[in-house]
């Protein structure tokens, strides 16, 4: 093939193979995937509708439902991060003038405000300060007041460290015709969960947290109560990559062709929810309480003070105080530099008030709670 147009060099780069600094993931996530989940991921990719392939979808798909403890007929990993099942929730049961109740005690709360006003819906909020949970009396009054369609609460939300408890809940939805959405991005893996226990319609995660895997492939789920809703839309599902009806199609027993899924991504989220199946799903929430436990000793024995009260923190997520007139960045950045150690920073209304250190998958171990107190005591000042 002959060309007439000069190729344009002034992008082109003269680059090494790839090599990248070895991190101690502590932050809100990504958190270190397991060596084998690593391992699962380098192997060769077949085709998206490969037997082989389909096979592998239908353990992930059971073994997704064992880690929430539900049936759901409806559970999937989405092609993309947690904010696209996040989205995923919204646009399969929103419609346009939807009342849609939003719990927001944090950023992510906003976040699913911003989403469900995109798609039409009459957003209303109820509010808590940022660490704070809501009582079911609270959740009760503002149901009552707004007759939503959707509650969408945080289980576990990730700028403030916080766990909203869920016992309960549901029987309120339920008394006022109301659909339950949960986030449980930080939770999946590492807290005590329960869907059909507590009732809940629509949940959401993601892979790279309490599951510890790359990110990019990320669990939804919709109960019958919701899918009913789907199917007596009144309007096309607003978002045609994320429209369960196509999905569903593909997850099915139909197998028909939606999109090329990100093969090895979901051979990481197979291997990474083999590993949690063959601890025990028991065994892999202890191991994430017992870890965080000794960090939270080990903190407090370093002067330093956690945002949330004991009763509702995260064992995946734990919000520590920045001491007055400490540079928190600063700080950050010297473990990330010094000792190759990533913390996150505070979001929102925290910002520049707290770190936030993570605890899940792989890295809930004492060693990692070793190495980030090590590290605490040689850049914290005396």
């Amino acid at each position: 093939m002959t060309s007439t147009v000069a190729i344009n060099d002034s992008q082109k780069l003269h680059i090494a193979p790839l090599e990248v600094p070895s991190r101690l993931l502590l932050g809100p996530g990504p958190s270190n995937a397991h060596p084998a989940v690593l391992q699962a991921m380098n192997t060769s990719p077949v085709g998206h509708l490969d037997p082989a392939f389909l096979a592998l979808m239908d353990e992930i798909q059971s073994l997704l439902r064992y880690v929430w403890q539900t049936e759901n007929p409806l559970t999937i990993a989405v092609s993309g991060t947690g904010t696209a099942a996040m989205e995923a929730t919204i646009a399969n049961v929103t419609e346009p003038g939807d009342v849609v109740l939003v719990g927001v005690a944090g950023y992510f709360g906003n976040r699913l405000v911003d989403m469900a006003g995109r798609y039409g819906a009459d957003v209303r909020t109820i509010t808590k300060p940022w660490g704070k949970v809501f009582t079911l009396e609270e959740l009760r009054t503002a149901l009552s007041t707004h007759r939503p369609a959707i509650l969408a609460l945080v289980h576990a939300e990730t700028s403030t460290g916080a766990r909203q408890p869920l016992e309960g809940v549901a029987d309120l939805c339920r008394e006022f015709g109301t659909l339950l959405l949960v986030d449980t991005v930080t939770s999946l893996g590492g807290v005590p969960i329960f869907l059909d226990n507590w009732g809940v319609d629509l949940a959401y995660s993601c892979s790279q947290k309490g599951l510890g895997c790359p990110p990019g492939a990320s669990p939804f789920t919709m109960s019958p109560r919701a899918m009913e809703k789907l199917q007596q839309r009144r309007t096309k599902v607003a978002n045609w990559y994320l429209d369960m009806n196509l999905l569903g199609k593909y997850w099915g027993s139909e197998r028909i062709y939606h999109h090329t899924a990100p093969i090895n991504l979901y051979y990481a989220l197979r291997e990474a929810l083999r590993l949690v199946a063959e601890e025990g799903l028991a065994n892999c929430w202890q191991r994430h309480q017992k870890n965080v436990e000794y960090l939270w000793d080990g903190l407090e024995d370093l002067g330093l003070s956690l945002h949330v009260e004991r009763e509702f923190r995260l064992p995946t997520l734990t919000t520590v105080r920045i001491p007055e007139g400490l540079d928190g960045k600063a700080i950050a950045r010297q473990l990330l530099n010094e000792h190759n150690i990533e913390i996150g920073g505070g979001l929102g209304e925290l910002a520049g008030q707290v770190w936030r250190v993570g605890l899940m998958g792989f890295n809930s171990r004492q060693e990692s709670v070793d190495q980030l107190l090590e590290a605490l005591r040689q850049v914290l000042p005396n």
